[in-house]
């Protein structure tokens, strides 16, 4: 057993090493964007419709990445993936104009959605191989990636406000932990059990390649479910210190805790959450976890108040935190056509969310505008309920061994 637990442990690691590369990338070109903008000369609407082009690449990533998904399986995509993402950083330190920028962002986002599905397919994958949760961990581990690259960012100004010099440094970090973490990387996807002869007729490996099948009822529920966790995820990122600036009438300096605390809690939540998952279920842990998220912005909306607004965004950032990695599971269930449409909603949310919350409060009041925001969680539960949740059974693990 001790030998099927390093297995375990160096394919956790290799996996995890995906998630924190997807947050160090992403952090790092974001966290330059001032410079960005002033080498190229760009107008505040010029630099929203670059982020935008991004989250666009991204979303619209999806019948591409379900095609190279069953072409190449999740290890050689997410590779690929990395190494490209790679590439981009050095890319766009050296775009000479607004257009080519533009290009490369857009070429930015389609490789995200590519990594982002490769890799929480590689996640599903882990935790049905050895019988154990480990999802939630994973997707901590992006945070952490955005934090070494918030760090490196600011250790590099120190030095040099060159972006080349900065992007260049931040390719080579990543392209050296892609060739020292890929050998462990697991070589077989999990399979859907719509793909099995007893329950789909058969078909011919390659028909089943190019076909690119109807999501199921179910499907589309999971994809609600990962659109209103990212419209809620993503408009507590954008709105939640506004919020306490404009409305709670926060100190300067306490406005920007908003964002803290509702970070702080995600990532706590997602280092507990795979032991929450094992005892409780994934079902039943989104069903609650949408309500307290829910619940909790309510109440703290209808009192008012810095601490009671404070302690409701703890909530926001409690009940949220497991709904994407378990969403995730169980799209990858339902094969690689599933995950990807997933993921792109989930991207779509998460792009339309913030924007979304911002015409609300334009049309009403920033209050109304995060009421919304709570409501979004509360459709969370209710998406969850109509989804098949599966659990881990059994304690041995079926052991797909990774590529030595």
């Amino acid at each position: 057993m001790s030998g099927v637990t390093d297995q375990f442990r160096r394919a956790q690691f290799a996996i995890a090493a995906l998630f924190c590369f997807l947050g160090f990338q992403y952090a790092t070109w974001a966290s330059r964007l001032p410079a960005i903008k002033t080498r190229l000369d760009l107008t505040e609407a010029e630099l929203g419709l670059l982020l935008m082009a991004c989250g666009a690449g991204a979303a619209a990533s999806f019948p591409l990445v379900s095609i190279l998904m069953k072409r190449m399986g999740s290890r050689r995509l997410a590779v690929l993936s990395a190494v490209v993402l790679s590439l981009l950083l050095l890319a766009l330190s050296a775009a000479p104009n607004y257009p080519v920028a533009l290009v490369v962002i857009c070429c930015d986002g389609i490789a995200v959605g590519s990594l982002n599905v490769a890799m929480n397919a590689q996640g599903a994958a882990l935790e049905v191989t050895y019988r154990r949760t480990a999802m939630a961990r994973l997707h901590a581990t992006f945070s952490a990636g955005s934090l070494f690259a918030a760090l490196l960012a600011s250790g590099v100004n120190l030095l040099t406000t060159d972006v080349s010099v900065h992007f260049g440094v931040a390719a080579a970090l990543l392209l050296l932990l892609v060739g020292l973490t890929r050998s462990g990387l697991l070589t077989e996807d999990q399979q859907a059990p719509a793909e099995t002869p007893a329950e789909t007729p058969a078909e011919t490996p390659a028909k089943s390649r190019r076909k690119l099948s109807m999501p199921s009822r179910v499907t589309i529920w999971m994809g609600f479910a990962m659109v209103f966790g990212t419209v809620t995820e993503g408009a507590m990122n954008d709105w939640s210190a506004l919020y306490m600036k404009d409305v709670v009438d926060a100190a300067p300096e306490l406005a920007p805790m908003g964002i803290a605390v509702v970070s702080v809690m995600m990532v706590l939540a997602r280092v507990f959450a795979d032991g929450w998952r094992s005892r409780w279920g994934d079902g039943r842990i989104v069903r609650v976890g949408g309500v307290v998220a829910g619940v909790g912005l309510a109440l703290a909306l209808s009192v008012g108040g810095v601490v009671p607004t404070l302690i409701g965004f703890a909530c926001v950032g409690l009940g949220i935190a497991a709904v994407t990695p378990c969403v995730y599971v169980v799209a990858a269930a339902q094969g690689t056509d599933a995950l990807a449409l997933v993921a792109a909603m989930g991207t779509t949310g998460l792009l339309a969310g913030p924007a979304l919350i911002g015409f609300i409060a334009s049309a009403g009041s920033l209050v109304w505008g995060m009421g919304a925001v709570a409501a979004s969680a509360i459709l969370v539960s209710l998406c969850a309920t109509r989804i098949r949740w599966p659990r881990l059974a059994g304690s041995q693990p079926r052991v797909l061994s990774p590529e030595t």
